[in-house]
Protein backbone atom coordinates (compact mmCIF):
# COMPACT_ATOMS: atom_id res chain seq x y z
CA UNK A 1 0.00 0.00 0.00
CA UNK A 2 2.74 2.47 1.42
CA UNK A 3 4.36 1.09 -2.64
CA UNK A 4 1.09 2.41 -4.00
CA UNK A 5 1.24 6.15 -2.45
CA UNK A 6 4.56 6.44 -3.36
CA UNK A 7 3.99 5.56 -7.10
CA UNK A 8 0.98 8.22 -7.01
CA UNK A 9 3.12 10.41 -5.63
CA UNK A 10 5.69 10.27 -7.70
CA UNK A 11 2.72 10.75 -11.13
CA UNK A 12 1.83 13.89 -9.71
CA UNK A 13 4.93 15.30 -9.21
CA UNK A 14 6.45 13.75 -12.82
CA UNK A 15 3.30 15.81 -14.04
CA UNK A 16 3.42 18.87 -12.34
CA UNK A 17 7.34 19.05 -13.81
CA UNK A 18 6.31 18.33 -17.33
CA UNK A 19 3.43 20.58 -16.77
CA UNK A 20 4.79 23.78 -16.45
CA UNK A 21 8.12 22.32 -18.97
CA UNK A 22 5.11 21.60 -21.98
CA UNK A 23 3.64 25.87 -20.87
CA UNK A 24 6.60 27.12 -21.17
CA UNK A 25 9.10 26.18 -23.62
CA UNK A 26 7.02 27.64 -26.42
CA UNK A 27 5.93 31.35 -26.97
CA UNK A 28 2.12 31.31 -25.96
CA UNK A 29 -0.01 33.91 -25.10
CA UNK A 30 -0.81 34.21 -21.34
CA UNK A 31 -4.58 33.06 -21.46
CA UNK A 32 -3.16 30.05 -23.79
CA UNK A 33 -0.88 29.33 -21.16
CA UNK A 34 -2.75 29.35 -18.55
CA UNK A 35 -5.34 27.48 -19.99
CA UNK A 36 -2.74 24.67 -20.98
CA UNK A 37 -1.48 24.44 -17.29
CA UNK A 38 -4.60 24.19 -15.75
CA UNK A 39 -5.59 21.20 -17.98
CA UNK A 40 -2.08 19.66 -17.72
CA UNK A 41 -2.17 19.82 -13.77
CA UNK A 42 -5.84 19.10 -13.04
CA UNK A 43 -5.96 16.19 -15.06
CA UNK A 44 -2.71 14.30 -14.83
CA UNK A 45 -1.45 12.19 -17.96
CA UNK A 46 -5.16 12.83 -19.83
CA UNK A 47 -3.79 16.45 -19.59
CA UNK A 48 -0.55 15.07 -21.10
CA UNK A 49 -2.65 13.04 -24.28
CA UNK A 50 -4.76 16.54 -24.71
CA UNK A 51 -1.71 18.33 -25.35
CA UNK A 52 -0.36 15.86 -27.65
CA UNK A 53 -3.50 15.95 -29.88
CA UNK A 54 -4.42 19.99 -29.64
CA UNK A 55 -0.82 21.66 -27.87
CA UNK A 56 2.18 20.66 -30.13
CA UNK A 57 3.50 23.02 -32.15
CA UNK A 58 5.04 22.87 -35.49
CA UNK A 59 8.24 21.09 -35.99
CA UNK A 60 11.57 23.64 -36.46
CA UNK A 61 11.77 21.43 -40.33
CA UNK A 62 8.01 22.02 -41.38
CA UNK A 63 8.35 26.14 -40.26
CA UNK A 64 11.37 26.14 -42.01
CA UNK A 65 10.22 24.16 -44.95
CA UNK A 66 7.36 26.73 -44.86
CA UNK A 67 9.40 30.12 -44.56
CA UNK A 68 11.84 28.86 -46.91
CA UNK A 69 9.60 29.17 -49.87
CA UNK A 70 10.66 31.47 -52.40
CA UNK A 71 7.76 33.68 -54.55
CA UNK A 72 8.36 32.89 -58.35
CA UNK A 73 5.46 35.09 -59.64
CA UNK A 74 5.71 37.98 -57.71
CA UNK A 75 7.66 40.07 -58.95
CA UNK A 76 5.77 40.10 -62.30
CA UNK A 77 2.38 41.57 -60.33
CA UNK A 78 4.11 43.96 -58.61
CA UNK A 79 5.67 45.14 -62.05
CA UNK A 80 2.68 45.28 -63.71
CA UNK A 81 0.92 47.31 -60.92
CA UNK A 82 3.37 49.49 -61.12
CA UNK A 83 3.29 50.42 -64.42
CA UNK A 84 -0.72 50.81 -64.41
CA UNK A 85 -2.01 54.24 -64.50
CA UNK A 86 -3.63 56.38 -61.11
CA UNK A 87 -6.91 56.24 -62.32
CA UNK A 88 -9.44 53.91 -60.68
CA UNK A 89 -13.10 52.66 -60.90
CA UNK A 90 -15.34 55.52 -59.61
CA UNK A 91 -16.53 53.00 -57.01
CA UNK A 92 -12.76 52.53 -55.66
CA UNK A 93 -12.27 53.11 -51.70
CA UNK A 94 -8.66 51.77 -52.05
CA UNK A 95 -7.61 55.87 -50.95
CA UNK A 96 -9.44 55.61 -47.92
CA UNK A 97 -7.72 52.43 -46.85
CA UNK A 98 -4.11 53.22 -47.52
CA UNK A 99 -3.35 52.58 -44.09
CA UNK A 100 -4.96 49.54 -43.97
CA UNK A 101 -3.25 48.80 -47.23
CA UNK A 102 0.12 49.37 -45.96
CA UNK A 103 -0.21 47.42 -43.27
CA UNK A 104 -1.38 43.82 -45.11
CA UNK A 105 1.65 45.04 -47.91
CA UNK A 106 4.44 45.69 -45.22
CA UNK A 107 6.59 42.59 -46.85
CA UNK A 108 5.58 43.76 -50.48
CA UNK A 109 3.76 40.08 -50.45
CA UNK A 110 0.26 41.29 -50.77
CA UNK A 111 0.38 43.89 -52.89
CA UNK A 112 -3.18 46.06 -54.40
CA UNK A 113 -4.54 44.70 -57.95
CA UNK A 114 -7.37 46.75 -59.54
CA UNK A 115 -8.54 45.15 -62.64
CA UNK A 116 -10.52 42.37 -60.70
CA UNK A 117 -14.44 41.36 -61.72
CA UNK A 118 -15.35 39.44 -58.43
CA UNK A 119 -18.69 38.12 -57.89
CA UNK A 120 -19.94 36.93 -54.89
CA UNK A 121 -21.38 33.11 -54.16
CA UNK A 122 -23.52 32.73 -51.04
CA UNK A 123 -25.34 29.12 -51.50
CA UNK A 124 -23.28 25.69 -52.21
CA UNK A 125 -25.74 24.88 -55.63
CA UNK A 126 -25.03 28.11 -57.45
CA UNK A 127 -21.28 28.08 -56.10
CA UNK A 128 -20.28 24.22 -57.30
CA UNK A 129 -22.30 24.86 -60.41
CA UNK A 130 -20.40 27.66 -61.81
CA UNK A 131 -16.85 26.63 -60.05
CA UNK A 132 -17.61 23.01 -61.95
CA UNK A 133 -18.24 25.17 -65.01
CA UNK A 134 -14.92 27.28 -64.81
CA UNK A 135 -12.86 23.44 -64.54
CA UNK A 136 -14.46 21.86 -67.55
CA UNK A 137 -13.74 25.33 -69.55
CA UNK A 138 -9.95 24.86 -68.18
CA UNK A 139 -7.10 24.85 -71.39
CA UNK A 140 -3.99 24.89 -69.41
CA UNK A 141 -3.88 24.37 -65.68
CA UNK A 142 -6.40 23.96 -62.53
CA UNK A 143 -4.68 24.25 -58.94
CA UNK A 144 -6.88 22.82 -56.02
CA UNK A 145 -6.18 23.24 -51.99
CA UNK A 146 -8.94 22.93 -49.20
CA UNK A 147 -9.41 21.88 -45.83
CA UNK A 148 -11.82 19.92 -46.98
CA UNK A 149 -11.83 17.34 -49.65
CA UNK A 150 -14.86 14.62 -49.03
CA UNK A 151 -14.95 11.40 -50.81
CA UNK A 152 -18.95 12.07 -51.32
CA UNK A 153 -21.12 12.76 -54.11
CA UNK A 154 -19.91 16.29 -54.74
CA UNK A 155 -16.70 15.07 -53.94
CA UNK A 156 -16.36 12.85 -56.34
CA UNK A 157 -17.89 14.88 -58.82
CA UNK A 158 -15.26 17.16 -58.36
CA UNK A 159 -12.59 14.42 -58.13
CA UNK A 160 -13.86 12.91 -61.67
CA UNK A 161 -14.04 16.27 -63.39
CA UNK A 162 -10.51 16.22 -62.43
CA UNK A 163 -9.43 13.22 -63.66
CA UNK A 164 -11.47 14.25 -67.13
CA UNK A 165 -9.36 17.05 -67.33
CA UNK A 166 -5.99 15.85 -66.33
CA UNK A 167 -6.20 13.09 -69.08
CA UNK A 168 -7.20 15.48 -71.99
CA UNK A 169 -3.84 16.74 -70.80
CA UNK A 170 -4.62 19.61 -68.79
CA UNK A 171 -2.61 20.04 -65.67
CA UNK A 172 -3.91 19.23 -62.26
CA UNK A 173 -2.82 19.83 -58.67
CA UNK A 174 -4.60 19.28 -55.55
CA UNK A 175 -3.29 20.56 -52.02
CA UNK A 176 -6.18 18.75 -49.13
CA UNK A 177 -5.88 18.67 -45.51
CA UNK A 178 -5.58 15.05 -44.20
CA UNK A 179 -7.16 16.16 -41.24
CA UNK A 180 -10.14 18.14 -42.41
CA UNK A 181 -10.49 15.65 -45.25
CA UNK A 182 -11.16 12.39 -43.22
CA UNK A 183 -12.76 9.73 -45.70
CA UNK A 184 -10.36 10.85 -48.68
CA UNK A 185 -7.77 8.06 -48.51
CA UNK A 186 -5.08 7.96 -50.83
CA UNK A 187 -6.24 5.28 -53.09
CA UNK A 188 -9.08 7.06 -53.62
CA UNK A 189 -7.27 10.33 -54.34
CA UNK A 190 -4.38 7.67 -56.60
CA UNK A 191 -7.50 7.61 -59.26
CA UNK A 192 -6.17 11.20 -60.03
CA UNK A 193 -2.85 10.47 -59.75
CA UNK A 194 -3.15 8.06 -62.03
CA UNK A 195 -4.85 9.90 -64.61
CA UNK A 196 -1.28 12.36 -64.51
CA UNK A 197 -2.79 14.85 -62.03
CA UNK A 198 -0.94 15.29 -58.54
CA UNK A 199 -2.06 15.23 -55.26
CA UNK A 200 -0.39 16.22 -51.57
CA UNK A 201 -1.30 16.55 -48.50
CA UNK A 202 -0.45 19.89 -46.64
CA UNK A 203 2.78 19.54 -44.82
CA UNK A 204 1.40 19.80 -41.57
CA UNK A 205 -0.95 16.57 -42.37
CA UNK A 206 1.14 13.96 -43.55
CA UNK A 207 1.69 11.02 -41.87
CA UNK A 208 -1.21 10.96 -39.97
CA UNK A 209 -0.04 8.48 -37.69
CA UNK A 210 2.77 10.03 -36.35
CA UNK A 211 2.13 13.69 -37.00
CA UNK A 212 -1.34 13.43 -34.92
CA UNK A 213 -1.93 16.75 -33.87
CA UNK A 214 -4.89 18.68 -34.24
CA UNK A 215 -3.83 22.11 -35.10
CA UNK A 216 -1.77 23.80 -37.09
CA UNK A 217 -3.58 23.04 -40.43
CA UNK A 218 -4.22 24.12 -44.04
CA UNK A 219 -7.41 25.95 -43.32
CA UNK A 220 -7.42 27.66 -46.51
CA UNK A 221 -9.68 27.06 -49.93
CA UNK A 222 -8.19 28.19 -52.70
CA UNK A 223 -8.95 27.26 -56.63
CA UNK A 224 -7.18 28.98 -59.35
CA UNK A 225 -7.78 28.23 -63.11
CA UNK A 226 -5.24 28.99 -65.82
CA UNK A 227 -3.84 31.58 -63.99
CA UNK A 228 -7.10 33.90 -64.57
CA UNK A 229 -10.33 33.06 -62.92
CA UNK A 230 -9.73 31.38 -59.32
CA UNK A 231 -12.47 31.35 -55.82
CA UNK A 232 -11.41 31.87 -52.28
CA UNK A 233 -14.16 31.60 -49.50
CA UNK A 234 -15.66 29.97 -46.71
CA UNK A 235 -16.52 26.55 -49.15
CA UNK A 236 -15.02 23.21 -48.76
CA UNK A 237 -15.77 20.49 -50.93
CA UNK A 238 -18.54 18.14 -49.63
CA UNK A 239 -22.14 17.31 -49.76
CA UNK A 240 -22.81 19.26 -45.80
CA UNK A 241 -22.01 22.14 -47.93
CA UNK A 242 -25.21 21.63 -50.21
CA UNK A 243 -26.71 21.28 -47.55
CA UNK A 244 -27.02 17.65 -47.50
CA UNK A 245 -26.28 16.45 -43.94
CA UNK A 246 -29.47 16.95 -41.81
CA UNK A 247 -27.03 18.16 -38.82
CA UNK A 248 -26.58 21.27 -40.36
CA UNK A 249 -29.76 21.56 -42.73
CA UNK A 250 -28.80 24.19 -45.18
CA UNK A 251 -25.59 25.72 -45.41
CA UNK A 252 -24.83 29.28 -45.57
CA UNK A 253 -21.63 30.26 -46.28
CA UNK A 254 -19.89 33.49 -48.97
CA UNK A 255 -17.24 32.85 -51.58
CA UNK A 256 -16.01 35.19 -54.56
CA UNK A 257 -15.09 34.18 -57.82
CA UNK A 258 -12.00 36.47 -58.82
CA UNK A 259 -11.39 37.36 -62.53
CA UNK A 260 -7.93 39.19 -62.71
CA UNK A 261 -4.48 39.98 -61.50
CA UNK A 262 -5.55 39.05 -57.96
CA UNK A 263 -6.27 35.31 -58.82
CA UNK A 264 -2.56 35.58 -59.53
CA UNK A 265 -1.54 36.42 -55.72
CA UNK A 266 -3.83 33.64 -54.92
CA UNK A 267 -1.56 31.26 -57.51
CA UNK A 268 1.44 32.55 -55.53
CA UNK A 269 -0.37 31.48 -52.37
CA UNK A 270 -0.99 27.75 -53.68
CA UNK A 271 2.54 27.73 -55.21
CA UNK A 272 4.58 28.30 -52.11
CA UNK A 273 2.13 25.93 -50.26
CA UNK A 274 2.40 23.22 -52.89
CA UNK A 275 6.77 23.36 -53.10
CA UNK A 276 6.75 23.74 -48.72
CA UNK A 277 4.48 20.06 -49.21
CA UNK A 278 6.35 18.27 -51.73
CA UNK A 279 8.64 15.23 -51.40
CA UNK A 280 10.57 15.34 -54.31
CA UNK A 281 12.75 17.71 -55.77
CA UNK A 282 10.88 17.47 -59.51
CA UNK A 283 7.36 17.99 -58.08
CA UNK A 284 8.81 21.32 -57.12
CA UNK A 285 6.84 24.29 -59.09
CA UNK A 286 8.97 27.01 -60.46
CA UNK A 287 8.03 30.41 -62.77
CA UNK A 288 6.10 29.98 -65.89
CA UNK A 289 4.09 32.28 -67.96
CA UNK A 290 1.17 29.35 -68.08
CA UNK A 291 0.77 29.18 -64.68
CA UNK A 292 1.24 33.64 -64.26
CA UNK A 293 0.30 34.82 -67.64
CA UNK A 294 0.29 38.47 -68.31
CA UNK A 295 -2.57 40.25 -66.81
CA UNK A 296 -3.36 43.76 -67.80
CA UNK A 297 -3.00 46.20 -64.86
CA UNK A 298 -3.73 49.27 -67.41
CA UNK A 299 -6.73 48.91 -68.18
CA UNK A 300 -9.09 49.29 -65.42
CA UNK A 301 -12.83 49.07 -66.56
CA UNK A 302 -16.04 50.61 -64.54
CA UNK A 303 -17.02 47.94 -61.72
CA UNK A 304 -13.53 46.71 -61.71
CA UNK A 305 -12.41 45.90 -57.81
CA UNK A 306 -9.42 46.65 -55.72
CA UNK A 307 -8.24 43.80 -53.94
CA UNK A 308 -5.73 43.00 -51.50
CA UNK A 309 -4.85 39.28 -51.05
CA UNK A 310 -3.89 38.41 -47.70
CA UNK A 311 -2.36 35.10 -46.04
CA UNK A 312 -0.92 34.04 -43.07
CA UNK A 313 -0.28 30.96 -40.52
CA UNK A 314 1.82 29.73 -37.23
CA UNK A 315 5.12 30.16 -39.30
CA UNK A 316 4.64 34.05 -38.72
CA UNK A 317 6.10 35.21 -35.50
CA UNK A 318 3.04 37.72 -34.90
CA UNK A 319 -0.88 37.41 -35.94
CA UNK A 320 0.22 39.61 -38.86
CA UNK A 321 -4.00 38.68 -40.17
CA UNK A 322 -5.68 39.15 -37.23
CA UNK A 323 -3.69 42.12 -36.09
CA UNK A 324 -3.99 43.63 -40.07
CA UNK A 325 -8.11 42.72 -39.83
CA UNK A 326 -8.18 45.13 -36.73
CA UNK A 327 -6.47 48.15 -38.28
CA UNK A 328 -8.84 47.64 -41.01
CA UNK A 329 -12.01 47.46 -38.45
CA UNK A 330 -10.52 50.20 -36.77
CA UNK A 331 -11.42 52.07 -39.81
CA UNK A 332 -14.79 51.99 -39.08
CA UNK A 333 -16.96 55.29 -38.27
CA UNK A 334 -20.52 54.17 -39.07
CA UNK A 335 -20.89 50.70 -39.18
CA UNK A 336 -19.21 47.31 -38.37
CA UNK A 337 -20.74 44.27 -39.45
CA UNK A 338 -19.28 40.46 -39.29
CA UNK A 339 -20.34 36.60 -40.09
CA UNK A 340 -18.50 34.46 -38.22
CA UNK A 341 -19.57 30.52 -37.20
CA UNK A 342 -17.56 30.56 -34.22
CA UNK A 343 -16.89 33.98 -31.94
CA UNK A 344 -13.82 33.25 -29.96
CA UNK A 345 -12.11 36.67 -29.79
CA UNK A 346 -8.79 36.65 -27.97
CA UNK A 347 -8.28 39.61 -25.52
CA UNK A 348 -7.19 42.19 -28.44
CA UNK A 349 -9.80 41.70 -30.77
CA UNK A 350 -12.15 41.85 -28.29
CA UNK A 351 -11.28 45.27 -27.10
CA UNK A 352 -11.17 46.64 -29.84
CA UNK A 353 -14.75 45.67 -30.90
CA UNK A 354 -15.68 47.16 -27.44
CA UNK A 355 -13.89 50.22 -28.11
CA UNK A 356 -15.51 50.57 -31.48
CA UNK A 357 -18.66 49.85 -30.14
CA UNK A 358 -18.33 52.49 -27.69
CA UNK A 359 -17.64 55.01 -30.18
CA UNK A 360 -21.03 54.75 -31.57
CA UNK A 361 -20.10 52.74 -34.50
CA UNK A 362 -22.95 49.82 -35.48
CA UNK A 363 -21.43 46.97 -34.79
CA UNK A 364 -22.76 43.48 -35.83
CA UNK A 365 -22.01 40.33 -35.49
CA UNK A 366 -23.70 37.03 -37.12
CA UNK A 367 -23.38 33.49 -35.42
CA UNK A 368 -25.05 30.54 -35.98
CA UNK A 369 -27.92 29.29 -33.90
CA UNK A 370 -26.91 25.26 -33.68
CA UNK A 371 -22.85 23.89 -33.20
CA UNK A 372 -21.26 21.99 -35.07
CA UNK A 373 -18.51 21.92 -32.62
CA UNK A 374 -20.48 21.73 -28.35
CA UNK A 375 -17.54 22.95 -26.41
CA UNK A 376 -16.57 26.00 -29.29
CA UNK A 377 -20.56 26.90 -29.65
CA UNK A 378 -20.65 27.11 -25.43
CA UNK A 379 -17.53 29.36 -25.74
CA UNK A 380 -19.50 31.41 -28.76
CA UNK A 381 -22.53 32.18 -26.38
CA UNK A 382 -20.46 33.12 -23.58
CA UNK A 383 -18.60 35.86 -25.74
CA UNK A 384 -21.88 36.40 -27.65
CA UNK A 385 -23.35 37.17 -23.99
CA UNK A 386 -20.43 39.32 -23.20
CA UNK A 387 -20.21 41.28 -26.33
CA UNK A 388 -24.03 42.47 -26.07
CA UNK A 389 -23.32 43.86 -22.49
CA UNK A 390 -20.73 45.16 -24.42
CA UNK A 391 -23.21 47.33 -26.63
CA UNK A 392 -22.70 45.03 -29.52
CA UNK A 393 -25.46 43.43 -31.56
CA UNK A 394 -25.72 39.71 -31.64
CA UNK A 395 -27.73 38.12 -34.05
CA UNK A 396 -28.31 34.67 -34.19
CA UNK A 397 -29.01 32.66 -37.51
CA UNK A 398 -31.54 30.26 -37.79
CA UNK A 399 -31.92 29.42 -41.16
CA UNK A 400 -29.65 26.20 -41.08
CA UNK A 401 -25.84 26.39 -40.43
CA UNK A 402 -23.82 30.12 -40.95
CA UNK A 403 -20.22 29.66 -41.98
CA UNK A 404 -19.32 32.62 -44.07
CA UNK A 405 -16.43 34.41 -42.82
CA UNK A 406 -17.29 37.55 -43.85
CA UNK A 407 -16.51 41.62 -42.68
CA UNK A 408 -18.00 44.94 -44.18
CA UNK A 409 -16.66 48.09 -42.71
CA UNK A 410 -18.74 51.22 -43.68
CA UNK A 411 -19.78 51.45 -46.96
CA UNK A 412 -16.06 51.60 -48.16
CA UNK A 413 -14.09 48.12 -47.19
CA UNK A 414 -15.31 44.49 -46.79
CA UNK A 415 -13.49 41.12 -46.76
CA UNK A 416 -14.66 37.28 -47.64
CA UNK A 417 -12.06 34.45 -47.06
CA UNK A 418 -11.45 31.46 -43.93
CA UNK A 419 -10.73 33.46 -40.96
CA UNK A 420 -12.46 32.76 -38.33
CA UNK A 421 -13.05 34.92 -35.16
CA UNK A 422 -11.29 32.57 -32.67
CA UNK A 423 -8.09 31.55 -31.70
CA UNK A 424 -7.70 28.87 -34.13
CA UNK A 425 -7.86 31.17 -36.99
CA UNK A 426 -5.74 33.86 -35.40
CA UNK A 427 -2.29 31.95 -34.53
CA UNK A 428 -2.72 27.92 -35.00
CA UNK A 429 -3.96 27.48 -38.50
CA UNK A 430 -3.08 28.57 -42.03
CA UNK A 431 -5.51 30.67 -43.58
CA UNK A 432 -6.52 33.27 -46.42
CA UNK A 433 -9.06 36.26 -46.44
CA UNK A 434 -9.75 38.77 -50.25
CA UNK A 435 -9.75 42.05 -48.91
CA UNK A 436 -12.01 44.43 -51.32
CA UNK A 437 -12.01 48.24 -51.47
CA UNK A 438 -15.09 48.94 -53.26
CA UNK A 439 -17.90 50.80 -52.73
CA UNK A 440 -20.59 49.12 -55.05
CA UNK A 441 -19.11 45.59 -54.05
CA UNK A 442 -19.55 46.42 -50.20
CA UNK A 443 -23.62 47.77 -50.97
CA UNK A 444 -23.56 44.18 -52.26
CA UNK A 445 -22.35 42.32 -48.78
CA UNK A 446 -24.45 44.57 -46.92
CA UNK A 447 -27.55 43.54 -48.83
CA UNK A 448 -27.01 40.08 -48.26
CA UNK A 449 -25.97 40.61 -44.52
CA UNK A 450 -29.70 42.18 -44.22
CA UNK A 451 -31.37 39.49 -46.23
CA UNK A 452 -29.48 37.50 -43.40
CA UNK A 453 -30.82 39.54 -40.87
CA UNK A 454 -34.46 38.51 -41.87
CA UNK A 455 -33.50 35.06 -40.90
CA UNK A 456 -32.16 35.65 -37.81
CA UNK A 457 -33.11 36.84 -33.91
CA UNK A 458 -31.12 39.68 -32.39
CA UNK A 459 -29.86 38.29 -28.61
CA UNK A 460 -31.44 40.62 -26.06
CA UNK A 461 -30.59 41.02 -22.07
CA UNK A 462 -33.75 39.31 -21.51
CA UNK A 463 -32.84 36.69 -23.50
CA UNK A 464 -29.57 36.11 -21.63
CA UNK A 465 -30.86 36.06 -18.00
CA UNK A 466 -33.51 33.15 -19.40
CA UNK A 467 -30.36 31.02 -19.87
CA UNK A 468 -30.08 28.24 -16.87
CA UNK A 469 -27.42 27.85 -14.37
CA UNK A 470 -26.02 24.57 -16.21
CA UNK A 471 -25.76 26.48 -19.31
CA UNK A 472 -23.77 29.35 -18.10
CA UNK A 473 -21.69 27.26 -16.30
CA UNK A 474 -21.24 24.84 -19.30
CA UNK A 475 -20.27 28.85 -21.30
CA UNK A 476 -17.96 29.56 -18.47
CA UNK A 477 -16.19 26.45 -18.02
CA UNK A 478 -15.86 26.50 -22.71
CA UNK A 479 -14.87 30.19 -22.49
CA UNK A 480 -11.68 29.25 -19.65
CA UNK A 481 -10.70 26.87 -22.46
CA UNK A 482 -11.06 28.46 -25.54
CA UNK A 483 -7.31 29.84 -25.94
CA UNK A 484 -7.08 25.69 -26.73
CA UNK A 485 -10.46 24.72 -28.70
Amino acid sequence: MIWWHDFIRIIFITNTILAFYIVFHRKRSVSTTWAWLIILLILPVVGITLYAFFGRGISQENIFAINKQKHIGLHNVQESITEAPKHVSPSDTSSAGEIAIRFFNQDDESPLTKNNNVELYTEGETFFHDMLKDIVRAKETINIEFYTFYSDNIGNRVLQLLIKKAQQGVKVRVIYDAWGSMGATKAWFDQLRDAGGEVLPFITSKNMITRYRINYHLHRKIVVIDGKISWTGGFNIGDQYLGKKKKFGHWRDSQVRIMGSASLLLQERFVMDWNASVKEADQIIRFNSTLFPDLDETNIHQGDIATQIVSDGPDRYTPYMRNGMMRLMLLARKRLWIQTPYLIPDDAVFAAWQTIAASGVDVRIMIPCKPDHPFIYRATQWYANELTRCGVKIYIYEDGFLHAKTTIIDDKFSSVGSMNQDYRSYDLNFEDNAIFYDKDFNEKMAQVFEEDMKKSHLLTPEEIKKQGRLLRTLQSFSRMLSPIL
